[in-house]
């Protein structure tokens, strides 16, 4: 029997913005299904690009993207995307539809018909933890926190496999931040989803993924798990990444006594 194909592979993908330096350099990437993998590295060095191959919101100047087999770059965009969750920071809520409108759009967009996008979008709020009578709010009531998760339960609308999540925390206070990652990694391993998330903080990643690849000018300069990370198995720039969090818990036990 034939193992079917790796959620994403990444073949030799390079992608540049005019001269100088490409934003992506040479890299090849494959992610196993129902893994949850973080991105982690400065800014600038290349991981949201990387992500945005993924869905072809960029393409490759040279290499290839694919998903479940398929090169992205042969076939639609718009279907490769709809069967693909996206979640970023900016959340992207239309002010002027209800919450349930705002997580049904998809469906909408695929024809479905109403009634079945009603219940989709009440079984969704659950999932994320909100209350149902939320479901004809508008977004402006919610706070940050909720409408991210509105946000995850949009992305999730289309029973997609496979989650692309672009530092969809960052402008969350951190105990909503945490509480919200939490969440995500346990809809991952409930829903059994491919996970590709974002993010500049090394803890989270640390505690969220199954795998960290650290970038840095455009390559993946490690590929490890937490575990091989916080044992310093992966290398000086995945270190130093690491030595952040450490000196955090470090200072606040020395203010601890």
């Amino acid at each position: 029997m034939t193992a079917p194909p790796p959620a994403v592979a990444i073949e030799r993908a390079t992608r540049r913005y005019g001269e100088g330096r490409p934003a992506i350099d040479d890299v090849t990437l494959t992610i196993a299904r129902g893994e949850f993998v973080a991105l982690v590295g400065a800014s600038g060095s290349g991981k949201s690009t990387l992500l945005r191959l993924v869905n072809r919101l960029e393409m490759p100047d040279a290499g290839r993207v694919l998903v479940d087999g398929e090169d992205v770059a042969a076939g639609d965009p718009v279907r490769l995307r709809r069967r693909i969750g996206y979640v970023f920071q900016s959340i992207g809520l239309f002010p002027h539809m209800t919450i349930a409108e705002n997580i049904a759009m998809p469906l909408r967009l695929e024809g479905r018909p109403e009634a079945a996008r009603v219940a989709r979008a009440a079984e969704l709020l659950a999932l994320v933890g909100l209350p149902g009578d939320y479901a004809g709010r508008r977004p402006a009531a919610l706070s940050g926190g909720e409408q991210q998760r509105v946000g995850v339960a949009r992305a999730l609308a289309a029973e997609p496999r496979l989650m692309l999540m672009d530092e969809p925390f960052g402008a969350l206070d951190p105990v909503t931040r945490d509480t919200l990652g939490t969440a995500t990694r346990e809809i991952h391993d409930r829903l059994g989803l491919t996970t590709l998330l974002v993010t500049h903080d090394m803890a989270e990643a640390l505690l969220l993924a199954d795998r960290v690849l650290v970038m840095a000018a455009g390559r993946i300069v490690a590929d490890a798990t937490p575990a091989a990370l916080l044992a310093g198995e992966a290398g000086p720039e995945a270190a130093a990444l690491v030595a952040v969090p450490r000196r955090q818990a470090e200072r606040l036990r020395e203010i601890g006594g």
